[in-house]
């Protein structure tokens, strides 16, 4: 399209992936592009009268396309003369798609949204049940799990072999004692991640003791006899002839060929645990619900496992009331400012049962250190890293088996945190290495040999999440990313000696990969924002093999809905922030309507995807078909767009956060159709902050839904909040102005706490804290608990109360109800 010599972009308004054209004033005219289907003109007479008001006319021979039904409409800036104005919209227009009413179809007779098809016995399934999750066995074959059973599947036809049968495990179980036909059938199930690596062993647990049946059919061994003692954390050695696990916070070896087991520590108690990972650490650094602290060496000689002391960790309680009698749960818990656990590595060698290698870690006492990641080299070297309390400097650091001998390998550091991330090393077979890295600002695969840097990977203004592999045949990285879009995912095959990176998947969405051995075909388990997750598989120039699961969702013919809208909005400094709108069926511009603004806002935690909400999704879209438009946007340092855009809410949370929102709800009302004393904003976790800050610190919001809410930064995690607030003594300042306790009395709208009863997470506190702090400022709000709950409502008769309580509050506070 030509607007007065300026070239713009704009595809057509009818498929899923197209922009949506701005009111309440445009006009466009084309002298190459077929028209778009837009508002229908009322005469090429008052267009040009329009186009005259704004100082712009179509070139000669330009093709007439469209207008604004509020083109008429024309006000403040826009009524100037300039071509300026004209073209700065048009543009605006091509990079940022607009809220409008859905179209026709959502008129056609089907059902609108209730909470009882979201949540609840008779919840509908808005997102299918797609075929995903298949385990390359080679370059060929692959394991898939159908209806509890597993078969081998010949990856390019599709033909299924059912790959273990029940009546093995069933025989291989007949000598254990204590054990009926009733329950032989219940553990004689085939399971691969409790197999050896041959599968050809499986382990289970019985009675608190835990034993290794054999595919084969050949009888049990008994592992542990602790029956008054449960294992966890169990697992084969690479080589299959041991098992690792954890008994009463010490760390066992047992013998998965002959039986019995040995004890490798003997001083884990409530304070010291080997092989296991409080609270802090797997929440925070080695991701939420993996507590093994232990890693065996390539070779199965050795093993690696962490030990961390709480004896100085705080206690905090909590008291489930509900339960009868009642529970009283005290665990350890440090905030931002208290002593974190003491962690110290240690290895322990299988041809050396005595001794215990011991990692020094003492030239970093006065950094309070933590362990942040361990793992192994091909050459059975420990690999290990170590970053200081407040995460302002990251090392990779090598060790022998024995933990001696301990080489620096690099140091990451910045003017803000370093961000350890999972599975930063990955070893080649020439004893190089690729590592992860936001050196640059943004995340990046880096090659080094030794301690020398080789050559940088990946760059630009992307992200390299996730590395699948090396094709070393090729010299290629296969890599997920954002090359392509941000609020994407594409697979891209990187040359690791130079060249140009090669995107390989295709469409706008977000596409989750799983290469086969060989490199030759992937599975692509992708979707977008109209489209349910469908399953494909590839090969290695992203030609489509065959469709593996296609995931028909009838549901979505049935049922009243609309793709949410992409929009792309700036903030006051310039930067793009990536956002969604749902909007009500009959929605008219020309009328107000309220808005709820849904948030997260976390450092780097984007939710503003190009992929299927399900049932998320789809609970924001019976809010608008009750009348309000839904809003949902990332903040600048929660975008995913880079440590360079993250690093801005570095030791003061809230404030630029809550700037942008600002920002994204000038830009919506700007637009038209929005009533500005009828906005809320809900949110969970960071969320609920978000939520509880914007209430204290702006009058631009009638109602804010916060749940799970930290409400004071000193009241939350050491690990988490030190990385980005430092702690409270280097940054009063910082968690004085955060603090929404503190600024309870500025409370403007009216404000929803909700909160699980025995949140571990997020305590209780954090809202008890701020209900206080309100009712002394004599503000009024309102309260829920969920009993039982924790750091989200998961019980199903809750969770719809939760929907419905979210319901009632737009109702009443932003509609009027």
């Amino acid at each position: 399209m030509q607007i007065e010599g300026v070239r713009l972009q704009a595809t057509a308004l009818d498929g899923p992936e197209n922009g949506v054209l701005p009111h309440p004033s445009w006009i466009l005219w084309s002298t190459d592009f077929p028209a778009p289907r837009l508002s229908p003109l009322e005469g090429e007479s008052e267009f040009v009268r329009i186009a005259d008001r704004c100082g712009a006319r179509p070139p000669p021979g330009a093709r007439l396309l469209g207008m604004s039904p509020h083109a008429s409409r024309i006000h403040g800036p826009f009524a100037s003369k300039s071509i300026v104005p004209v073209a700065v919209l048009c543009f605006a227009a091509c990079q940022t798609p607009q809220p409008q009413a859905p179209d026709a179809k959502a008129t056609d007779g089907r059902k609108p949204l209730t909470l009882e098809a979201l949540q609840g016995p008779s919840r509908v399934d808005f997102a299918g049940r797609p075929r995903q999750g298949q385990r390359w066995l080679d370059g060929t074959q692959f394991l898939e799990a159908r209806e509890g059973r597993w078969f081998r599947v010949d990856a390019r036809s599709g033909a299924a072999v059912e790959l273990w049968s029940d009546h093995k495990l069933l025989e291989s179980l007949r000598g254990v004692g204590g054990l009926d036909e009733s329950q032989r059938a219940k553990l004689a199930k085939p399971m691969p991640e409790r197999m050896d690596g041959a599968r050809a062993r499986q382990w289970f647990a019985h009675l608190d003791d835990v034993w290794v049946a054999s595919l084969d059919g050949s009888p049990a061994v008994r592992i542990s006899e602790t029956p008054t003692i449960p294992e966890q954390e169990i697992d084969f050695s690479p080589d299959g002839a041991h098992l690792a696990f954890v008994a009463a916070n010490d760390l066992w070896i047992g013998d998965a060929l002959g039986g019995g087991a040995r004890r490798v520590t003997s001083d884990g108690d409530e304070n010291v645990l080997n092989g296991v990972l409080d609270w802090i650490y797997q929440e925070e650094l080695y991701g939420r619900g993996n507590f093994r602290g232990w890693w065996w060496s390539p070779d199965s000689r050795a093993i690696a496992y962490l030990r961390l002391d709480q004896s100085r960790v705080p206690r905090w309680t909590l008291v489930d009331d509900a339960a009868e009698p009642h529970i009283v749960e005290t665990s350890p818990y440090p905030r931002a400012g208290d002593p974190n656990p003491v962690a110290s590595l240690r290895t322990h060698r299988l041809d050396q049962p005595e001794a215990v290698g011991i990692v020094d870690l003492s030239a970093w006492k006065d950094a309070e250190p933590l362990v942040v990641d361990v793992s192994w080299s091909p050459d059975n070297r420990l690999v290990w890293q170590v970053q200081d309390r407040e995460q302002r400097w990251l090392e990779l650091w090598s060790s022998s088996k024995d933990g001696g001998d301990s080489r620096r390998l690099l140091r990451e550091e910045g003017a803000a945190w370093v961000e350890r991330v999972d599975d930063s090393v990955r070893w080649l077979a020439d004893g190089t290495y690729l590592w992860s890295s936001e050196r640059d600002g943004w995340r990046h695969l880096y090659h080094y040999e030794g301690d020398q840097l080789l050559r940088q990977v990946t760059k630009g203004e992307w992200e390299a999440r996730t590395l699948h592999g090396v094709d070393e045949t090729r010299r290629e990285a296969w890599i997920s990313g954002t090359c392509r879009s941000h609020i994407g995912s594409d697979l891209v095959i990187v040359p690791l000696d130079g060249g140009e990176p090669r995107v390989v998947t295709s469409g706008k969405a977000t596409h989750a990969v799983a290469p086969s051995k060989d490199w030759s075909l992937y599975v692509d388990s992708w979707s977008d924002i109209s489209t349910p997750t469908k399953v494909a598989l590839r090969d290695r120039d992203g030609a489509l093999v065959r469709m593996i699961d296609d995931n028909p969702v009838k549901a979505l013919d049935e049922w009243l809905w609309s793709p949410p809208r992409l929009v792309q909005v700036p903030n006051r400094g310039g930067f793009v922030m990536e956002g969604s709108l749902v909007l009500p069926p009959d929605f008219d511009p020309s009328k107000d309507h309220p808005v709820l603004l849904m948030v997260y806002g976390g450092p780097h935690a984007p939710t503003v995807r190009n992929a299927w909400g399900g049932s998320r999704m789809m609970f924001q879209q019976l809010l608008a078909q009750q009348g309000v438009v839904v809003f949902a946007i990332d903040n600048q340092s929660a975008s995913g767009k880079g440590h360079v855009s993250t690093r801005v809410c570095y030791q003061q949370f809230g404030k630029r956060e809550l700037s942008d929102y600002e920002d994204a709800l000038d830009w919506l009302v700007a637009r038209g159709g929005i009533d500005e004393s009828r906005i809320g904003i809900s949110g969970w976790s960071f969320g609920g902050f978000m939520a509880s800050y914007a209430l204290t610190h702006s009058k631009r919001f009638a109602l804010g839904i916060a749940g799970g809410s930290v409400t004071d930064w000193r009241d939350y995690d050491s690990i988490y909040t030190e990385r980005y607030m430092r702690t409270p003594a280097n940054n009063p300042q910082g968690y004085a102005t955060t603090s929404v306790v503190q600024a309870a009395p500025a409370l403007s709208g009216r404000l929803a706490l909700v909160h699980g009863a025995i949140d571990d997470n997020v305590h209780p506190a954090n809202a008890m804290k701020l209900a206080l702090a309100l009712q002394r400022a004599g503000k009024q709000f309102d309260l829920m608990l969920y009993p039982r709950q924790r750091h989200g409502v998961v019980e199903p008769a809750l969770a719809q109360h939760w929907q419905r309580l979210q319901l009632e509050l737009v109702r009443r506070h932003l509609l009027g109800g």
